[in-house]
């Protein structure tokens, strides 16, 4: 199964916030057991910094960003993207691109966010971690 993972599930996750970070772990354990593969977008990892970096060293924090991308397919922010993203009907930008870029994935089946309503027009079923695990789990 191919997971598309917002930008605020990895900040979940590097940034320890609690509550969030319990089912951010989750995802990406199932990421390592082979059991899904994790897609993010290029902006992710540089959004993550821009807002980890007031809490976390740089050095620390460039280690771990890299790391994380062991784990994960990055889908780079290419000019077309951009211009859909500036010419589409989603009200922000940034996620606009989270779309397109999930939508460039063959075959992607969730995106995984904790803002489910900025991605109401996706043509993607959208779910959060939570939501994820639990069905997840039921299987």
């Amino acid at each position: 199964m191919k997971l598309f993972i917002d930008t605020n599930v990895i900040v979940d996750l590097i940034g320890e916030r609690e509550p969030f970070c319990v089912d951010a772990i989750k995802i990406f354990a199932l990421s390592e057991k082979k059991k899904v593969k994790l897609y993010v977008s290029s902006q992710s990892i540089i959004t993550t910094h821009y807002l980890l970096k007031k809490y976390i060293s740089e050095k620390k924090l460039r280690e771990i960003l890299d790391e994380l991308t062991d784990f994960v397919t990055i889908i780079p922010s290419t000019k077309e993207f951009l211009k859909k993203g500036l010419k589409s009907k989603h009200k922000d930008f940034e996620d606009a691109i989270q779309i397109i870029s999930a939508e460039s994935i063959d075959s992607i089946s969730h995106i995984i966010t904790r803002n489910i309503k900025d991605f109401k027009d996706s043509s993607i079923e959208v779910l959060t971690p939570a939501s994820y695990i639990e069905a997840y789990q039921s299987k």
